[in-house]
């Protein structure tokens, strides 16, 4: 089975490009990470507002409130398609770092997957 790519995207020959399963899910993570609450305007509370943070006073303090957001963003969000099972954050020379472990609900999958976000140049 092949899913739309997120977000949209063409491939070579100028048709809609498709992703696996895996790729899918990663990506509709990726999606709830990046998006500011706010920035969807039919969905305002959208979103877990990584980029944001990275211009937040960092330690573990960011660290906690980032992975609150983040466990309820994708609880919220994704919570039919996905189990959360752990989020660890990192804040570390301006670049948050974050690795989301879960279950994908249709084929029982457990993926691990990291971002980063890299925050202003010094």
């Amino acid at each position: 089975m092949t899913y739309l790519r997120t977000p949209i995207q063409f491939d070579a020959s100028g048709r809609t490009a498709t992703v696996d399963p895996a790729t899918y899910v990663r990506g509709l993570v990726e999606h709830v990470l990046l998006t500011t609450p706010g920035e969807r305007v039919n969905r305002p509370t959208f979103g877990a507002g990584l980029f944001h943070a990275v211009f937040d006073p960092g330690g573990p303090d960011l660290a906690i409130a980032v992975q609150d957001l983040i466990q309820s963003g994708l609880d919220q969000w994704l919570g039919d398609l996905l189990t959360v099972e752990s989020v660890e954050v990192t804040a570390a020379d301006a670049t948050l770092r974050v690795s989301v472990q879960y279950v994908v609900r249709a084929s029982g999958e457990r993926r691990v997957d990291d971002f980063s976000v890299p925050g202003a140049p010094p």
